[in-house]
């Protein structure tokens, strides 16, 4: 059989992260990193400053997303924080109309799994799932978790709510099997790297450097696609790249990819069901 180069297009999905950031939850402004979390105690509110910059997404970042990945035909897998359906709606309605695949990213970013106990856990994860089935129409099948934070209990969890693939472990360039759930969930690759948060507001690249990051990743990957398919996963998110002055670097670099021959540009879940596909006695009663 011929290798199949894979490429995400945005998901974790080369994920459109699509976040909803309560004003009660600002970001540290005298830490290195510009997207620290501030621990509840201490957080002063309300903090306009750093939840306006994120509603930016959600007003106009998302849309502009949206438009460029139509342009070369994407459809994202985004990562979608389940409270974004009660307070945009509109949202939900354009990404179902486009054909995007939603999947689990908490009920918000202001609260994490880590910090919850196991019955609070287990009720947010099951909670994210329903409102998104609800207002969508369908059940997410991959999750990302906010701040790919897990405990020792999350894939259970996860297992247990029907969630098929899981995109918090960044260790690998093609999907495989967790020894949790029946049938197994599968980790789908995601990246730290080629995503727009840390890149900007940690490695401190320039818009031109992001574009030639993504380029880079895939010339690597492509090349390697020729005998072992790879995954490449663009993490983007609507506050970030939706800025007028970023934009470009991910049309330029879509632009790119897309010329190339033999590129798949697949959601999460087409990627975790052809992989399945290709482990029939692993995969037993894969399709939800």
């Amino acid at each position: 059989m011929t290798p199949r180069r894979y490429l995400a297009g945005q998901r974790p999905g080369g994920a459109v992260g699509q976040s909803e950031y309560r004003v009660l939850r600002p970001r540290r402004r005298d830490a290195g990193n510009l997207n620290e979390r501030v621990p509840r105690e201490h957080a002063r509110i309300p903090n306009v400053r750093n939840w306006a910059v994120r509603d930016y997404g959600n007003r106009v970042g998302i849309w502009r997303i949206m438009e460029v990945l139509t342009r070369y035909g994407i459809r994202a897998s985004a990562a979608l924080n389940s409270e974004v359906c009660d307070h945009h709606p509109e949202i939900i309605e354009e990404a179902g109309r486009l054909g995007w695949e939603l999947i689990g990213h908490n009920q918000t970013n202001a609260l994490r799994l880590t910090e919850m106990d196991e019955a609070a856990e287990r009720g947010a994860v099951r909670a994210t799932i329903d409102r998104i089935e609800a207002a969508s129409g369908r059940r997410p099948v991959g999750w990302l978790g906010a701040g790919l934070a897990e405990t020792w209990n999350t894939l259970d969890y996860l297992a247990e709510a029907g969630i098929r693939y899981v995109c918090d472990w960044v260790n690998d360039d093609q999907p495989y099997f967790f020894e949790i759930g029946n049938p197994p969930l599968v980790s789908l690759p995601y990246s730290v790297q080629t995503n727009d948060v840390p890149a900007y507001f940690e490695m401190k690249v320039s818009v031109p450097e992001f574009e030639a990051m993504l380029r880079r990743q895939f010339d690597t990957l492509y090349r390697e696609g020729e005998t072992t398919p790879r995954v490449m996963a663009i993490a983007v998110h609507p506050f970030v790249t939706g800025q007028p002055h970023r934009i470009g670097a991910l049309d330029a670099a879509l632009e790119y990819i897309c010329s190339h021959v033999g590129v798949w540009c697949a959601t999460g879940w087409e990627i975790v069901q052809n992989f399945l596909a290709q482990q029939p006695e692993r995969a037993a009663s894969a399709a939800p």
